[in-house]
C-alpha cells in the first residue's frame, strides 16, 4: 500500500476513535447527570480548543495524500504527535474511554513510525 494511502487511512481510524469515545462520554454523561444543563455548561468552556485540536487529524485524512512528501512526512509526525498529548491530556478514566485512546495513542505511534521510516523515492512522489 503507498505510504500516503496508508497514513491517510490511519488517520481515519484516529478519527473515528476520537468521534466515537465523545459521543459515549456525552451518552455516560446524560445517563448519569440525567440532565443537558450540566454537560452543556461544562462543553462550552472547552469547546473552541477541542474543535481545533480534532480538526488536526480531520485535516491529516486530506493533507496525508496530498501533500508532498516533505512536507507530509513532518506534519504527519507533528500532528501525531500534538493529537497524542490531546488524547492523554484530555480524557477521562471511564472504561471507554480507556479504551478508545489506547488505540488511538497506538495508531498514532504506527503514523509516526510510518512517516519516520518513509523514505522519498519514485513511487511516493507519483502521487504529489
Amino acid at each position: 500500500m503507498d505510504v500516503k494511502v496508508r497514513l491517510s487511512t490511519l488517520w481515519i481510524v484516529v478519527m473515528l476513535n476520537l468521534v466515537f469515545a465523545d459521543i459515549l462520554t456525552i451518552i455516560v454523561g446524560l445517563v448519569l447527570e440525567n440532565t443537558l444543563d450540566d454537560i452543556i455548561g461544562e462543553v462550552k468552556t472547552t469547546m473552541a480548543v477541542a474543535a481545533v485540536l480534532t480538526n488536526i487529524p480531520i485535516l491529516m485524512i486530506y493533507f496525508s495524500r496530498v501533500l508532498p512528501y516533505k512536507i507530509n512526512r513532518s506534519l504527519n509526525i507533528g500532528a501525531a504527535i500534538l493529537t497524542s498529548i490531546y488524547v492523554v491530556g484530555g480524557g477521562s478514566l471511564m472504561p471507554h474511554y480507556l479504551i478508545c485512546a489506547g488505540i488511538e495513542v497506538v495508531v498514532l505511534f504506527v503514523i509516526i513510525r510510518n512517516a519516520y521510516h518513509w523514505r522519498y523515492n519514485e513511487e511516493s512522489s507519483r502521487y504529489s
